[in-house]
């Protein structure tokens, strides 16, 4: 088999990426996710991003009953020309099968980088929307203030449920209850 270059995976001229299209990007260190038809690509992420990624997930799962799964980096179908790949998920266990989570989440949470606030914050959140994801969080893991934003489903549009920086807990309740510390997150990087 020969190495996949992301020319082998382009659609033809005029046409959006499908997620056929998007199976067939090239494993080289981006991260490739699709959006109504719109490749988008990402860099690797930096060490506060992974660091916050790694332990988010650590707490989840000391957390996480049995009949679901934390996953980081998971991809997540939204649509025919809409496969997003958030950094941390929990899924019922299951709706586990094939590449991707077919079905809504319980839980998405995206971490900031410079490169993908924006992008997190208002594309990736207005697509989940109507997916039907009941809870998204948005954790800044920058290294002075920390913060997580959390946004839950009511009537299929999401709300500020809350927010929390620093030292200050955050106490879900969904999709399980759990406390995160915004500051624990990333508490190896930082200076003292």
């Amino acid at each position: 088999m020969g190495v996949v270059t992301l020319t082998d995976a382009w659609p033809r001229p005029g046409e959006p990426f499908t997620v056929g299209d998007l199976d067939r990007m090239p494993d080289d260190g981006h991260r490739y996710e699709l959006l109504d038809g719109t490749l988008i690509v990402s860099p690797a992420p930096g060490p506060p991003h992974q660091r916050a990624a790694v332990m988010l997930c650590h707490i989840l799962e000391l957390a996480c009953p049995e009949d679901l799964i934390v996953f980081p980096n998971v991809g997540v179908r939204i649509g025919p020309r809409s496969a997003l790949e958030p950094d941390v998920v929990v899924a019922r266990a299951g709706d586990v099968s094939g590449a991707r989570l077919a079905r809504p989440p319980l839980l998405v949470a995206e971490i900031l980088s410079p490169d993908s606030a924006l992008r997190d914050l208002n594309l990736k959140k207005a697509a989940y929307e109507p997916f039907g994801m009941p809870s998204y969080w948005v954790i800044d893991p920058d290294l002075d203030q920390p913060s997580l934003q959390t946004f839950e489903l009511a009537d299929g549009a999401y709300r500020e449920a809350a927010q929390a920086a620093g030292d200050v807990p955050y106490r879900a309740e969904r999709p399980f209850p759990v406390e995160i510390v915004p500051s624990h997150l990333v508490a190896k990087l930082r200076t003292q």
